[in-house]
């Protein structure tokens, strides 16, 4: 069996892989991981969970320990990703790495103070995990440079492309060494993302762990098809009550706010993520679900996309995706590494024709279930159960004790005290003055 060491990475590398459990590559890092530590520009193709923030970041830390020392401002390796939640797991996955070797790796995002970054940058920094808005936004003002760039990495190309990232990725590397290596790695490979590649990639090494399709190979997919809005209300519910963490997937934000309060009436945890969401509020969220204090998550196509979060069993479309690749991205948040999961998606009958086109663009067979809240069916595939507890206070909100009354108002010293109407105890006056 291939190890990290046979890959050419070095000692201290493969003991931090090792104390964090990781012993033997994926096949996207084992065939991926010898070209780039070789200098050579590399083009990754796979489905998420396949491995490749390590295929990307093993290489970058190992070509930049021991071939210079950064000066602020001007980091020697760029990773640029498309959302924050994951420039934030890129970076947590990478620190530990890099303090191995004696580098440092922040991370820049948009939804943060700004004055925290400049900060941040005011020190030597080897390799900068950005947004592509924030790093523009850090050069404009004269404190970030790409001068200096060696090695550039680009994850989740198609999401950039799908966000509509892509021209300013390009003003970025326009702003780094043309000569510089460039490692991009996406799910998908056709369209801008292409052309990106043709413009900005030297002579790439191209490695596929599979076709897009196969990102789903281990899951096991539902079509749960219900009589009409109410009856799919009552069984996103159930479902909701289910044990084990779940992603659930609306098409809009106030879908997703809508849906989270429903459930928090009934006392299910859930908490939304989308693009409205403060920078705390999604941290919180994220952190929550990953911890498994939060068991659900509600969801927009573009918050959730990046989320690296193991465990997750189940996937639920309640709002069936617009396109086919929207189903691979959501359905993309479980089944990872390897593992198996579930994919749901609640079809009212008047969707039925829309979503039967959806799944064959997306290759999928679904199985295909009529169901309702009490449905013996519904348990089997979810684990779906009823319950119904004390509402709770919206995210973020501690709960106040039922009947709890407000402290009493303190009367400043001396004040008078006023006779009741209608008599009652005499009170206290001051005398009048004469």
């Amino acid at each position: 069996m291939t190890s990290f060491g046979d890959l050419g990475l070095s000692r201290p590398v493969v003991d931090v892989l090792k104390r964090q459990g990781i012993t033997s590559p994926f096949p996207i890092q084992k065939a991926a991981i010898p070209d780039a530590l070789a200098g050579k520009d590399v083009l990754g193709r796979g489905p998420t969970g396949s491995g490749k923030t390590l295929t990307f970041g093993l290489p970058m830390l190992e070509r930049l320990h021991g071939t210079g020392a950064s000066i602020p401002g001007r980091p020697r390796g760029l990773v640029l990703s498309p959302t924050r939640e994951l420039a934030a797991q890129i970076r947590q996955r990478l620190a530990d790495l890099a303090a191995a070797l004696g580098l440092r790796v922040i991370e820049v995002v948009g939804g943060v103070n700004i004055n925290h970054h400049i900060r941040a940058l005011a020190t030597p920094v080897d390799v900068l995990v950005a947004t592509p808005g924030r790093a523009q936004d850090l050069i404009n003002q004269k404190r970030l440079s790409l001068e200096d760039v060696a090695i550039t990495a680009i994850d989740e190309a198609d999401q950039m492309a799908d966000m509509g990232f892509l021209p300013q990725v390009r003003q970025l590397l326009d702003a780094s060494p043309h000569h510089g290596q460039r490692l991009l790695f996406s799910a998908t490979l056709d369209g801008d993302v292409d052309k990106l590649v043709q413009h900005y990639l030297h002579d790439p090494v191209t490695h596929s762990t599979a076709p897009v399709s196969a990102a789903v190979d281990t899951m096991t997919h539902y079509r749960l098809v219900v009589a009409d809005r109410p009856t799919r209300n009552a069984v996103v519910e159930r479902i909701a009550a289910r044990e084990g963490r779940t992603i659930m997937f609306m098409r809009t934000k106030h879908g997703v706010d809508r849906q989270v309060k429903k459930l928090r009436r009934i006392g299910i945890n859930a908490e939304g993520l989308h693009g409205d969401k403060s920078q705390g509020a999604r941290t919180r969220a994220i952190e929550g679900f990953h911890s498994g204090k939060l068991p659900v998550l509600v969801a927009t196509d573009i918050a959730a996309r990046g989320i690296d979060i193991h465990d997750v069993s189940l996937v639920v479309h309640i709002d069936p995706p617009a396109e086919h690749k929207t189903y691979l991205h959501r359905a993309g948040r479980t089944a990872r590494a390897g593992t198996s999961g579930v994919v749901v998606t609640l079809v009212i009958e008047e969707q039925r024709a829309e979503v039967d086109a959806l799944m064959r663009k997306a290759q999928v067979e679904a199985e295909e279930v009529l169901i309702d809240a009490d449905s013996p069916a519904l348990a089997d595939i979810t684990g779906a159960r009823a319950y119904r507890g004390a509402p709770l206070p919206p995210p973020g909100q501690s709960q106040k004790p039922k009947n709890a009354q407000k402290p009493a108002k303190k009367r400043p010293k001396n004040a008078p005290i006023a006779q009741k109407r209608g008599g009652g105890r005499p009170q206290r006056r001051r005398p009048k003055r004469r």
